[in-house]
């Protein structure tokens, strides 16, 4: 029997949790049909630990970009630092990016100046954004329909566990949002309803390893082969089956990374 096969678009394989067995990890997933993952490199002096990763297993690819929460500890990123990773065959996106005040208010200067950063080399790269935000609702709606309305590009909101009101704002720009394991959590049913109000051609699904492991595996350590849990309650959410919501939020990935889709093509 062929094994289904789906993407975790948002994982961090080089924090030390995971890095520590990472043949095994990347293994496990395969086997659970994950044949794609992206690991995200949140601090840019890392680029090349997370670029060795890529290189190292063929279902990884790789984005980067200085996290919000780093963006006043870290040397501020330029379009020119952005856009050299971007020559990487595997480097797929732009960030994460985006805007955190729940525990780093006080840098929101700083966080909006690197945002509109990132935002002009997913321009310059025709790569998708990769957005964070947290407690931050009205400046990431006004900064990124100010931008698009500027000149166009491709997002895809990660971990999405906002409000309704930016889900809306960021389908109406063409953008994506993408389910982690927040969705599958019980007391999840607001989240849940945000995201079955949405095009199912615009959902991807993420672990955004080691991080916000789903049930059963809630208050563990989080790895992608674990992306099939978050997506059955997504195949729930838009009554399919799970083969026809794996299959679509992997046609919806190949659209969005699409020099991810052109190396698997390749390969």
């Amino acid at each position: 029997m062929t094994q289904l096969q789906i993407v975790d678009s948002h994982c961090h394989l080089d924090f030390d949790s995971l890095a520590s067995e990472l043949p095994d990890v990347v293994a496990r997933a395969v086997d659970a049909g994950v044949t794609r993952m992206v690991t995200i490199c949140t601090r840019l002096k890392n680029a090349p630990q997370v670029q060795t990763i890529a290189e190292a297993h063929a279902p990884v690819f790789w984005a980067g970009g200085t996290h919000p929460m780093s963006a006043a500890e870290e040397s501020l990123a330029t379009v020119e630092d952005l856009t050299a990773l971007a020559a990487h065959p595997k480097f797929v996106g732009i960030g994460e990016t985006g805007l955190d005040y729940h525990y780093t208010a006080d840098s929101k200067a700083v966080q909006q100046e690197s945002l509109r950063i990132h935002i002009e080399a997913a321009r310059r790269t025709n790569l998708p954004l990769i957005i964070h935000s947290r407690d931050a609702d009205d400046d990431m709606v006004r900064i990124l329909t100010e931008e698009h309305r500027a000149a166009p590009y491709t997002c895809v909101m990660h971990c999405f566990s906002s409000s309704a009101e930016l889900a809306k704002a960021a389908l109406d720009l063409g953008f994506y949002l993408s389910m982690s394991g927040i969705a599958a959590f019980p007391k999840s049913q607001a989240l849940r309803d945000i995201f079955a109000s949405a095009p199912v051609d615009r959902i991807l699904v993420e672990t955004d390893s080691p991080y916000l492991a789903p049930p059963p595996h809630r208050g563990k350590r989080n790895e992608p082969a674990f992306t099939a849990h978050t997506a059955r309650v997504g195949a729930e959410l838009f009554d399919l089956t799970y083969d026809a919501f794996a299959a679509q939020t992997s046609a919806n990935f190949d659209r969005l990374f699409w020099k991810a889709a052109l190396a698997t093509k390749a390969a």
